[in-house]
Order: C-alpha cells, then structure tokens, then sequence
C-alpha cells in the first residue's frame, strides 16, 4: 500500500500578489534600519555597500528563481539541498533559514517598537522589547488565519510603505541638493572602521536587506503557473528595491549626512524618522514613522509565513517532528508550524539588540545563500534558465561577504550550524 502524499498548500499567488510579497519583505528593516546601520560603519560610501550587496542579491535572485521554477514546493533552498545536493546540506540550508530568518523578524520588531516609541520620546529596553512582543504576537495570529488574508494585509501594508519612501526620497534629495550634496563627502574615511572592511562590513549587512525576494521561492507552493510567475516576480521585486534602496541612502545622507543616520540607529533604532524630523516639514516625520511601522509589520508577516513554510518542509520530511507538518482544515496553513516559529521570533526579541540579531542574520543568510547558488550549478541542462557562471558568482561572493561580519557573530553561526547538525545525526530518520 502505498503511503498517503502529505497535503498540499492551494495556489492563490500570481505575479502582482507574489511581487508584493517579496516587496513587503523586503521594504522593512533593511531600508528603515539596516542603511542607518551600514552607515555608520562605511560612511556615505554605504552607497558603494548597497550598489555590491545588489549585484550578490542579484545573482542569488536568478538562481532562486531558476530553481523555484522547477521544483515549486514550499521549503525554498532546503528543497533544493535536497534534490540537487544531498540530505546533509537540504537540512544544513532548512536549518539556516530558521536561524537567519528568525532573527531578522526579531530585529523588524524591534524596528518596529523603536519607530513607534521614538516619538513618544521614550528610550526604555523593557518598554521596547514589550512593544516587540506584541507585534510578533499580532502577526503570528494574522498568519495563522491563513495566505488569503495574509495577501490582503501584506498589500496594504506595501502601499502605504511606498507612499512614505516616495516622501522621504523626494524631501531628502531637494534637501541634499540645495547643499550640493556635501555631506556625501569625503566618500571614504568618515567612519572609525578602516574603509575596505567598513564596505565589506557594510556590504554583508545590506545584502540581508535584499533577500526578502527568496519569500517569492519559500512560497512556490502556493503560485500560481510558476515556472513563469517566480521568475518574473524575483526580477520585478529586485528592480524595484534596488531603486528604492538607492533613492533611500541618498536622499538620507546627502540631507543629514551618514553619522546622524548611525548615531540614530545605534541609539534610537529609528533613522529615517530622527532624519525627516530635521526637514521641517509639518507631518513629514509622522508620515515616514507611518511608513516604517507599516513596514516593519510587513517584514513580520512575510518572515513569519516563510519560516512556517520552511518548518512545514522540514516537518514532511522528519527532519523536524511531524506534528509541524500539520495543516489546518482549509488547507490554507501549516498551523502548528506558524505557532512554533512565532513563540521562537518572541523569544529572539528579548535579547533586544538590534545591531546583534541583524549581524547574525546576515552571516547565516549568506551561508544559506551559498548552498543556494551551489544547488543551481546541478540544475540540468533542460531546467537551467540562465547561464552556470552566475551560480559561480553568487556562490563565492556569499562565502566571501559572510566572513566580513564580526568574529564573535560568524563563530556563533558555526556552533549552531554544527548544533543542527547533530541534531539530525541523532533525531532524523
């Protein structure tokens, strides 16, 4: 007898909703965090760092797209580990999506209460983590109710982040331009951190402000025809962010300059509030907050729905427990998969540190990253859409950018790794 196939997820996504997907997962911490962040360790050559970060989140956008298109199951690169590579390294990537993409949530929430907190005018851990919490706790219930609702949410939440970066790029550049833009100089050598290491640094950093994109892959399941839809997504998704990013960084520094963007995020967690506040423009600074709450809700619902959808995949093959497999009676979400994951981002917040939870994210993320560009170099001829030499690229410039993150944080991703790795020696079938 042969055994019963698991449930499948329905498809409900076509290009818009899984454009907007990627979109809400990336237009959040990385745009209202992370470039205060990357600019106070590079300086206003933060925009060298994101125009790098771009070209690797490019090269891993194609090979995501390749491979999602060919094997459209929810799991992302931990399916693909699987059916390109070998089970050691499919769970090796599962497992870094869970750790990476747990602590970017983490750090939206926090984003998250710290925008909403700032201004209030109140700079309080205990209250910031509370704030956090309650966040998590909203979005994981959102989530739970199933994609349908989710998408509705998530396009909301788009539209009104994108009115506010809109404001903020259009008062930002008017602003810096009636300066000549003399803040962005001199490039190099305003920041404490040596150049080169301060624009790698940076660089790794705001390659994890990118990688919302591989939401569109984690939820291949659930697209419709998407053998065309994941790839066009992924490359409408990238484009689009590129631009915002780069119009954000500007406009940015260029107006108030790349230490007030550093000293905000570092003690703060608010950049582009604390910067739209010096425009004086009456409701400029209450429109971006908007903005960046809207956002940084976004980024929660969509790492939410993908670290279930990975969960949910590693439940079916029992490389986890299977009660995480379980889906809820309409077949429209793993549940128990959403829960668990929720309670792990909670837990993640209570360290409250911004900078610590986004530079672990990024190194496990480029380490997850690299299986994914060295799953695309076993593509088959037949299922290759773009050419070999750009799973090359992606693959050493993540291995490359990963070890430019500080010592302590890389040396943590190594212990867990090898954590998860015993954890399948002991526990998987």
């Amino acid at each position: 007898m042969q055994p019963t196939p698991p449930p499948k997820l329905k498809r409900e996504l076509g290009l818009w909703a899984s454009t907007l997907m990627g979109l809400g997962s990336i237009l959040g911490t990385g745009v209202f965090v992370s470039i205060g962040l990357g600019a106070e360790l590079a300086g206003p050559a933060v925009l060298l760092a994101l125009g790098l970060a771009a070209l690797v989140a490019t090269c891993n956008g194609l090979n995501s797209a390749q491979l999602a298109a060919n094997h459209p199951i929810s799991g992302g690169t931990y399916e693909y580990g699987y059916r390109y590579l070998n089970p050691w390294l499919g769970f090796t990537a599962g497992w870094l999506f869970l750790l990476a993409k747990s602590a970017s949530a983490a750090t939206a929430a926090l984003g998250f209460a710290g925008y909403l907190l700032s201004p209030l005018g109140i700079i309080n851990d205990e209250v910031q983590v509370g704030v956090a919490l309650l966040a998590v706790l909203g979005m994981t219930l959102t989530v739970y109710k199933g994609i349908r609702r989710s998408n509705t949410v998530n396009t909301v939440i788009v539209s009104l982040t994108l009115l506010a970066l809109v404001f903020f790029i259009s008062v930002g550049l008017f602003r810096g331009a009636s300066t000549g833009f003399a803040n962005l100089w001199p490039f190099f050598g305003v920041s404490d951190v040596p150049p080169l290491r301060g624009v790698l640094q940076a660089s790794a950093l705001m390659f994890v402000a990118y990688t919302g994109y591989g939401r569109i892959a984690t939820l291949g399941e659930e697209v419709r025809s998407p053998q065309q839809t994941i790839p066009r997504a992924m490359i409408v998704t990238l484009s689009l962010t590129m631009a915002i990013y780069m119009g954000v960084a500007v406009a940015g520094v260029g107006s108030v300059g790349a230490e007030v963007l550093g000293m905000a995020t570092r003690f703060q967690g608010a950049p582009l509030a604390i910067a739209a506040q010096q425009f004086g423009l009456p409701g400029g600074a209450a429109l971006l907050t908007l903005g960046a709450l809207t956002a940084m809700l976004g980024v929660l619902l969509n790492l939410i729905l993908g670290l279930s959808r990975v969960l949910l995949a590693m439940g079916r093959r029992r490389d986890m427990p299977a009660l995480v497999a379980a889906l809820n009676q309409n077949g429209t979400t793993p549940s128990t998969a959403v829960l668990v994951m929720g309670g792990l981002v909670m837990a993640l917040v209570t360290l409250g540190n911004i900078k610590a939870t986004w530079s672990f994210s990024a190194f496990t993320v480029l380490i997850y990253y690299a299986i994914t560009n060295l799953a695309a170099l076993y593509l088959p001829d037949a299922e290759r859409l773009y050419p070999k030499a750009l799973a090359w690229v992606g693959l050493l410039s993540c291995l490359f950018l990963a070890f430019w993150v500080d010592v302590q944080t890389w040396g943590l991703g190594l212990v867990l790794i090898g954590v998860g790795l015993v954890w399948k020696r002991c526990h998987a079938p």
